[in-house]
C-alpha cells in the first residue's frame, strides 16, 4: 500500500470517499484523533488517519452504529484484546440485520397481497374504491410490519 503523508482534509476525503464534513464529525466525536495543523491552521493527516477513516467507513457500510464503531476502533487500538469481543459486536449487528430482514419479508408479503387483491378485485376502477386504499385506511393488521 502506498503511504500518504501530510494530506489535506480534502485529499483524505477524496481517498476515503467521505465528505469533509464527515471527517470533521469523526474528529469531533473522537473516532478520529484531532489532526495536527499547519501554521496557517489547515489540518494535516497521515497514512494512519487514512487507514482509520477507511476502517470507520467500512464499519458504517456494514451498518454498525457509531457507538459500535467506537468500540471497534478502540479494540483495533488494543491488539492484546481478545477477538471474541469483536465477534460479539458483529453478532449483535447480524441479529439486528436478521430482525430487519424478517420485518422486510412481512412487508413484502403484505404489499404483494395488496397488489394481488387490487388486480383480482378492482384494477381499472376508481382509485377511491381500490382495495389497497380500503386496507390502508383500516386498522393495522397483525401480519405486516411488526
Amino acid at each position: 500500500m502506498r503511504i500518504f503523508n501530510d494530506m489535506s482534509i480534502g485529499t483524505l476525503a477524496k481517498r476515503t470517499r467521505c465528505s469533509v464534513a464527515t471527517i470533521r464529525y469523526y474528529e469531533q466525536i473522537g473516532l478520529l484523533p484531532e489532526a495536527t495543523r499547519r501554521s496557517g491552521g489547515h489540518r494535516v493527516y497521515r497514512s494512519a488517519d487514512l487507514s482509520r477513516v477507511i476502517f470507520i467507513r467500512r464499519c458504517r457500510d456494514f451498518g454498525f452504529p457509531i457507538e459500535q464503531v467506537k468500540e471497534l476502533v478502540g479494540l483495533a487500538a488494543t491488539p492484546q484484546q481478545n477477538c471474541i469481543t469483536v465477534r460479539d459486536i458483529a453478532q449483535r449487528r447480524l441479529n439486528e440485520v436478521q430482525s430487519k430482514l424478517k420485518e422486510l419479508r412481512a412487508l413484502q408479503r403484505s404489499l404483494a397481497q395488496f397488489v394481488e387483491g387490487c388486480t383480482a378485485q378492482c384494477a381499472g376502477g376508481p382509485a377511491s374504491n381500490c382495495v389497497i386504499m380500503t386496507d390502508l385506511a383500516g386498522p393495522k393488521q397483525k401480519s405486516c410490519c411488526g
